[in-house]
């Protein structure tokens, strides 16, 4: 990393630098073999495993500052690096590296009757930036996907998770030291300084596209002021529904699971829809599962009168993304009012019915326009590494491009490959 990038008050040369390098490293990178790139992947993890106290210790800092900041209980579960995270981090760089390169394939090909030869190609996006808060395992996952697909990124974690994911980086860069590939091709901004975001949004030159993750401040601002495309994700306010036709035991299990396996997750389900044909049988006890795990229950009249440890939901309730133990939950007629709920509420990221009438099961998912769609399974299962992906960069709300989990295919784009024999427009 070059330090003159880091003097106080010289964030855009900081960042212009960044990009020059960044963008002679995507040339590179395009033009890498996949076991060039396979081998970086597997160096990075075993580095990443075989510096497990390393870091841990940076991810003691962070977690000192955060718990004098009084941040969040949720906050602090996507801050925290366990043992178990961290081998987790190291698997899924290995994941990656067994994933296919996408990168020269070939997605159609055709003959025109002049002779022409034409091919559509997987090429990589070239420069990416990343913006992240708080959770420094996306360090590895965006530096893994980006490095997979022939690109180079620029990574600009929160100042929370600042010593955790320079500690993570450290290793990605050790990975690329060893295959042979240029440093730069994964760069992390070394500043703190907010400024930094700003400067990175106006990097046209030098910067494809811009992908944030995290609160949704952070995203709002991106959508608002980046001049370079980005990937779209807001929020992740996430629906459960429970039909009237829901197998009561499945419905337990998959509310609870989807709410309570981690809440600081944008796949966690943050409002809950039930049938009121089945409300008095279906409900208690999966809201006492939920009470027992320390959630709080914010509902309408029908849900308070099933127990009284229930709180009532205000309107705001049903349009908050919570990413804590707390859950929103509402009765509806049927079908079409819980899905009319969920299109006035939602953000388009992931819901999920609870049914065992397929035939209505197909009805939500064909009627709502979310990004993922589920059929009994928790929405916990919202992530890109349960997809089969390796890992992902995050979930893509928009409809330009990518949608969804971001993987290593959603990081190429395409080109145009024709080839002639001589042959002249009329």
């Amino acid at each position: 990393m070059n330090n003159t990038a880091e003097k106080p008050g010289d964030v855009a040369a900081l960042m212009t630098d960044m990009g020059i390098r960044a963008r002679a490293a995507a040339r590179a990178l395009a033009k890498a073999s996949t076991m060039a790139k396979n081998a970086a992947l597997m160096a990075a993890a075993e580095t990443i495993g075989g510096n497990a106290l390393m870091i841990k210790a940076a991810n003691a800092k962070d977690m000192a500052a955060a718990k004098e900041k009084k941040l969040s209980a949720a906050m602090l579960d996507r801050l925290e690096l366990t043992d178990s995270r961290i081998a987790a981090m190291a698997k899924g760089l290995v994941e990656i590296a067994a994933l296919h390169d996408p990168v020269g394939e070939v997605i159609s090909e055709w003959d025109r009757p002049n002779g022409l030869e034409i091919q559509r190609v997987r090429t990589p996006l070239g420069v990416i930036g990343i913006i992240y808060e708080s959770r420094p395992n996306v360090t590895a996952d965006a530096g893994g996907l980006c490095l997979k697909a022939g690109n180079a990124c620029i990574l600009r974690g929160g100042s929370e998770s600042f010593h955790s994911s320079r500690a993570i980086f450290d290793c990605l860069q050790q990975g690329l030291r060893m295959a042979g590939l240029p440093e730069d091709a994964i760069q992390m901004v070394p500043t703190t300084d907010r400024a930094a975001v700003g400067e990175m949004l106006t990097l046209t030159k030098y910067i494809d596209v811009i992908v944030p993750r995290g609160g949704q401040s952070l995203v709002e601002r991106v959508m608002r002021e980046s001049r370079v495309p980005t990937f779209q994700h807001l929020v992740g306010l996430c629906h459960t529904y429970i039909h009237a036709d829901a197998d009561p035991v499945k419905a337990r299990k998959i509310v609870l699971n989807a709410k309570m396996r981690r809440t600081g997750i944008c796949g966690a389900t943050e409002t809950l829809l039930v049938d009121e044909a089945v409300a008095a049988k279906v409900l208690p006890p999966i809201l006492d599962d939920l009470i027992k795990a320390g959630c709080e229950i914010r509902g309408d009249s029908a849900v308070q009168a099933l127990d009284k440890r229930v709180n009532a939901a205000t309107p705001a309730d049903w349009d908050t993304e919570y990413l804590d133990a707390i859950l929103a939950v509402k009765t509806v007629k049927g079908l079409e009012e819980a899905m009319a709920h969920i299109v006035a509420h939602g953000s388009e990221h992931t819901e999920a019915i609870i049914t065992e009438d397929t035939v209505t099961a197909e009805r939500f998912m064909a009627g709502l326009d979310s990004a993922i769609v589920m059929h009994n399974a928790s929405t916990q299962f919202a992530d890109g590494g349960e997809f089969g992906m390796g890992a992902e960069i995050g979930i893509a709300t928009g409809k330009l491009h990518a949608r969804g989990p971001v993987g290593v295919e959603q990081l190429t784009t395409f080109k145009y490959k024709v080839r002639g024999d001589g042959q002249t427009r009329p």
